[in-house]
């Protein structure tokens, strides 16, 4: 049985007929040519095919196309796209001016390379998406099963690695992507407005006691 079903993926609307036994993997490599997202395992137990949804990190290899009918899909290569602008999601290559454009990377893509946090590649993709995810649940102040006490967790390397343990590397780079994951964190908007906030508000205490 067919469904037709209309997804945002990395920007761009697609609109397409899947049998509704269709994973959002194979939907996104075989029928739109998305291939960032990895076939790994196909069983969930990887994570080479993390994407968001709604914002939220999900397996795509277990999530059925037509549940996402509607929804704002982001792979690795629309976390480029993000930065780029929408010029470069249209895949034709130029900016406004028709010049030939550049695509920045994510924060997130950008700390991997600082930090060497791959090798042959191949988990890299899924888990760039699952970093991005898990600092947003980190933001808003969601624990982790290592979270200790009932405050705000800390990103420490113990933090960042339970957040990321959904996500194998047959290379075994994790010390890297920790290190990654970290460096993120801290060229996050979101930190850096907090730490503009904590600045200007001891600006303003030195003011007060001026």
């Amino acid at each position: 049985m067919n469904k037709d079903i209309t997804v945002r993926v990395d920007g761009i609307p697609r609109r397409l007929a899947v049998d509704t036994r269709t994973t959002l993997l194979d939907a996104l490599r075989e029928r739109i040519g998305v291939t960032s997202p990895k076939k790994g395992c196909d069983h969930g137990q990887c994570g080479a095919c993390t994407v968001l949804s709604g914002g939220r990190r999900v397996l795509s290899c277990l999530t059925l196309a037509v549940t996402q009918d509607g929804t704002e899909v982001v792979t690795a290569e629309g976390l480029a796209a993000e930065v780029a602008g929408t010029d470069e999601r249209h895949g034709d290559g130029q900016d406004g001016d028709g010049q030939d454009g550049e695509r920045g990377l994510h924060p997130v893509q950008q700390a991997f390379v600082d930090c060497d946090a791959l090798q042959c590649g191949y988990c890299t993709p899924g888990q760039v998406v699952s970093a991005v995810g898990a600092l947003d649940e980190f933001a808003k102040g969601w624990p982790s099963a290592v979270t200790k006490g009932p405050g705000a967790p800390r990103l420490d390397r113990a933090e960042v690695a339970e957040r990321m343990s959904g996500n194998l590397c047959r290379c075994a780079a994790y010390v890297n992507i920790v290190t990654a994951v970290r460096q993120a964190a801290e060229a996050s908007p979101a930190r850096r407005a907090a730490d503009q906030e904590v600045a200007d508000q001891e600006v303003a205490d030195q003011g007060v006691a001026g």
